[in-house]
């Protein structure tokens, strides 16, 4: 087995849309719209991660979603944590400050999608050492 996709609900998939491709550097793969269902999915890949897609799913004239408790986040990999975590505050992004795990140095930070979903941005390397 291997992992295929995420699914996520959003609310505006225009704002969804934007916030993944220009915070995360998602790519558009495909769409598939179900008008007469009301129901739209987006599939974004990273361009150098082809085997995962993230998946859009928007339904039409829904409020917002309750994220509940049981939502932790998705997790992304960066070569350069810092420069990456400079630009997203620049460009207005909500962000943590940098963390690290107990003892650790630091090697992550979190963003906040419009959903209020939370995508953990890692350091690429510190991560890839397990």
């Amino acid at each position: 087995m291997k992992f295929l996709h995420t699914c996520i609900r959003v609310k505006d998939l225009d704002a969804s849309l934007k916030f993944y491709q220009e915070a995360l550097g998602f790519k558009e793969v495909r769409r598939n719209d179900f008008p007469d269902y009301k129901f739209t999915l987006i599939y974004l890949q990273l361009e150098d991660d082809p085997d995962y897609e993230l998946e859009l799913t928007y339904n039409y004239d829904h409020k917002a979603y309750d994220l509940g408790n049981g939502y932790g986040h998705i997790a992304v990999g960066v070569e350069d944590l810092e420069a990456t975590h400079q630009a997203h505050k620049e460009s207005g992004y909500t962000v943590t400050d940098l963390s690290g795990l107990p003892g650790k140095p630091k090697m992550y930070y979190f963003i906040t999608d419009p959903d209020g979903y939370k995508i953990e941005v890692i350091r690429l390397s510190q991560f890839q050492e397990k």
